[in-house]
């Protein structure tokens, strides 16, 4: 049991750390893979694994990438997204927690996968106003591509090998938080 419940927080933690980069990737990614076997799903998130949320993340997610490519509307999105990501951050973790106590699963859910989100995020926002600082937008795009790429990487990593993702996802937010902690001080 103890080895399923590692399993499964470090493949939420995967999917959560990816909706960082952008919001309905990993919701995607996690649907088909629930709809072909590969993601067990904990008992009331079923659901993700229906056709039905495989068509509306799959729409969303051609809507979302889309936008990120035209300059200033990506950071506009970015207002957007980031609660976005730390609700859908929380959703991934939760949906795969195999926890029976609701409220500590919820609470699980939000603190480290909606925290795992966040924190991607947050460094996703600063990369993409530096970029559209230094070029006007210019290289957004190229920005936009490799956020997609790390989004469609992670997510499909996760799923693979969760608990390398989740080492290197932690490792990536302590870094993130130790440059943001320096951009604060100076």
């Amino acid at each position: 049991m103890e080895k399923e419940v590692i399993v499964a927080i470090a493949l939420g933690i995967g999917l959560a750390a990816s909706c960082g980069f952008r919001v309905f990737v990993p919701l995607l990614v996690a649907s088909i893979a629930a709809k072909l076997g590969f993601l067990p799903l904990q008992e009331g998130f079923l659901w993700l694994g229906s056709w039905t949320a495989i068509a509306c993340f799959g729409t969303a997610t051609i809507a979302e990438l889309m936008a990120y490519y035209i300059p200033f509307i990506d950071n506009l999105l970015d207002t957007i997204t980031t609660p976005l990501a730390i609700g859908a951050g929380t959703l991934m973790l939760t949906s795969v927690l195999p926890v029976d106590h609701d409220m500590l699963k919820w609470i699980t859910g939000l603190i480290v996968g909606g925290g795992a989100a966040a924190t991607i995020q947050g460094g996703s926002v600063l990369t993409r106003l530096t970029s559209s600082k230094l070029t006007a937008g210019a290289g957004n795009p190229v920005v936009a591509t490799g956020e997609n790429a790390a989004a469609f990487g992670t997510s499909l990593l996760a799923l693979v090998i969760p608990v390398l993702v989740a080492v290197i996802v932690i490792l990536a937010i302590g870094f993130i938080l130790m440059k943001l902690r320096k951009k604060w001080i100076h």
